[in-house]
């Protein structure tokens, strides 16, 4: 019964989203590439080097997710060298950065509409040993299409949020019979697994691995080399304290800016960087900049190597890719989505490179890495902007204590790799 009432709320949902959906992917760019593949309907030959491999269709919805899958990817087919990954994303975004990485014996797709009749041939074309899903994607028709095809089906890096929770119980009878249908769930943390116990998955398969956000975090060096080209054509100095704020919202910008001209009266030279987490915000963070009244470029502006004509205090950087590279340039860094309520952005990637991170109240969509570094005092958790002013302020003014900070969370990083390794056992166990 709930399967036929899950088609028509799901076909009456996807009509009256539509018009907001195709705004939106026409406004942020990559939705014309792909979109007959949501219909399930590919380009001659796209799937033929699928053809001689046994493979495994692995989901993975954006971009944090599709760094978790790659890695997954590269770790098994280091021990299973005849296999081959058809791998799904929802997002432009997330199908740019797989572009980029995929394995050449690869097919890279967008994922289909959750129905019948797109999900079956998705199956028929690809024939896929197993089914891997990030996080926790959990279409109703691809599961429960995959069981009866008697596809393994394991859920990788799993976690429940507290708004998903939420969701999932107010569904508990579809949710308890999707659950039921996986042979491996392998979940971040304890509350996950208690979650996803509560709402109906087998105890027997549930498997608490850690965060494979250890795993997929990396040091770039040409990154790191480009960002070094970009502050000199800013003109700030190779010993200026830099503050950055990586991944923010709005609100965000306004309130690193105070931060940034109240410190400068105690901190020489102080310049900041702010990244917006999507750079199409780019013009709306700059009407910030012109209100403040502070001096700035805009990376979009910059050639590296040529240094502009007036050194700025601020750099907007209005570019896709290159966070990695600032971080790596540093003093103090706060990653944002945390002041306001959002859930928060990974803090692991700053941390790799023994950087003092702060972050605000608000990272519901990371509490394992949250607990993790609270508990070996490896970050900074703030409540407001006046504490995050107060604490950047304490390490900008004592470099020692932030070099400690930064090693012990670069130490963190490292102590905790190996959920992608045990990922990769437990998966293909079921093959």
């Amino acid at each position: 019964m709930y399967w036929w009432l899950y088609n028509v709320v799901f076909v009456t949902g996807f009509t009256l989203v539509l018009p907001r959906y195709l705004w939106r992917m026409c406004r942020r760019g990559g939705y014309a590439k792909g979109f007959t593949q949501r219909f399930a309907r590919y380009d001659k030959g796209v799937l033929a080097k699928l053809e001689s491999r046994k493979r495994i269709w692995i989901h993975a919805v954006s971009v944090g997710e599709v760094y978790v899958a790659l890695r997954f990817m590269e770790v098994y087919r280091a021990q299973h060298s005849d296999m081959a990954f058809a791998l799904t994303t929802n997002t432009s975004t997330g199908h740019r950065i797989a572009e980029a990485r995929l394995h050449a014996d690869d097919v890279l797709l967008y994922f289909p509409i959750d129905l019948p009749v797109f999900i079956n041939k998705v199956f028929a074309r690809v024939r896929p040993e197993a089914l891997v899903l990030t996080e926790c994607e959990l279409w109703p028709n691809l599961i429960r299409l995959a069981d009866e095809r008697g596809i393994p089906i394991a859920l990788l890096n799993g976690r429940v949020s507290d708004s998903s929770y939420r969701g999932y119980r107010l569904c508990r009878r579809l949710f308890s019979n999707l659950l039921q249908r996986f042979a491996a769930v392998l979940v971040q943390g304890e509350q996950d697994a208690s979650r996803v116990r509560d709402l109906g998955a087998r105890p027997e398969r549930i498997h608490t691995l850690g965060t494979a956000k250890y795993d997929v975090a990396t040091k770039d060096t040409s990154k790191i080399e480009l960002i070094r080209s970009v502050l000199d054509a800013a003109g700030f100095p190779a010993d200026a304290p830099v503050l950055v704020g990586g991944s923010t919202w709005p609100g965000e910008e306004r309130a690193l800016l105070e931060v940034h001209e109240h410190l400068r009266d105690s901190v020489e030279n102080l310049k900041l960087v702010l990244v917006p987490r999507h750079f199409e915000r780019a013009a709306e963070v700059e009407r910030e900049l012109k209100t403040a009244g502070v001096s700035y470029v805009k990376r979009s502006t910059l050639e590296p190597g040529k240094r502009c004509e007036h050194p700025a205090d601020v750099l907007l950087l209005d570019s896709t890719g290159e966070l990695v590279g600032v971080y790596a340039h540093a003093s103090v860094i706060f990653v944002g989505k945390s002041l306001t309520n959002h859930g928060g952005q990974n803090i692991i990637e700053p941390a790799l490179f023994g950087k003092p991170v702060l972050f605000g109240p608000n990272m519901e969509n990371f509490p394992v890495v949250v607990q993790d570094f609270l508990d070996a005092d490896a970050a900074v958790q703030v409540d407001d902007q006046a504490e995050l002013e107060a604490r950047a302020g304490e390490l900008l003014s004592v470099p020692a204590a932030a070099e400690a900070l930064g090693a012990r969370a670069a130490d963190l990083v490292i102590s905790k790799r190996g959920c992608v390794k045990r990922s990769v056992e437990m998966i293909g166990a079921l093959l």
